[in-house]
């Protein structure tokens, strides 16, 4: 058996390369979760840790996801990380609105990140759109973006050439910036 494979000969999943990966790849995953933490503003519900082990809990727990390498896992995790961050996004946006509920905001900061929350589901809706017209951009945007990795980091990920890469980026940027300005 190939130790890269994610399945043996019988198509059975192979738990000890999925976990070879994640302890692999650990210390990338809190840097690409912190990060994201950061550039989100804060979340005292959620935390690099929680992140990290959310995603791991959705690529270990979905039957279909094989990775072939170190750099596939790595984009698979980005995806993963990217769905928690927006479903998380937009729990807290459904919350706040309460159902019809009038609300008063006191705490001015409380509004910066209720806006910042929504430009990022906003974000996520444009990926979405490029991602029905264009959806060799996602993975690009998701790498570069959501996982931080470089271009040459992305396009090893996503098993494509560097300037490929970089041209998909700017389109990727292009798109979503005016998506994002309307």
């Amino acid at each position: 058996m190939d130790s890269h494979a994610t399945r043996d000969g019988a198509g059975q999943r192979n738990p000890d390369y999925e976990s070879e990966l994640f302890a692999e790849t650990y210390d990338t995953l809190r840097r690409i979760a912190s990060r994201q933490l950061h550039r989100q503003a804060s979340r005292p519900s959620l935390n690099t840790t929680l992140i990290v082990h959310e995603a791991w809990l959705k690529l270990s727990q979905s039957g279909t996801a094989e990775f072939t390498d170190h750099d596939h896992y790595l984009a698979t995790a980005a995806r993963a990380m990217r769905q928690i961050l927006i479903d998380h996004a937009r729990r807290k946006l459904a919350a706040k609105r309460g159902g019809g509920a009038v609300h008063l905001e006191l705490d001015e900061r409380r509004e910066v990140i209720g806006i910042l929350d929504a430009r990022f589901v906003a974000l996520d809706d444009a990926l979405k759109a490029l991602a029905a017209t264009a959806p060799e951009l996602e993975g690009v945007v998701e790498c570069r973006f959501f996982a931080g990795l470089t271009v040459e980091e992305t396009a090893a990920a996503l098993g494509r050439s560097l300037r490929t890469v970089e041209r998909q980026w700017a389109r990727a940027r292009a798109y979503l910036a005016d998506e994002l300005d309307s």
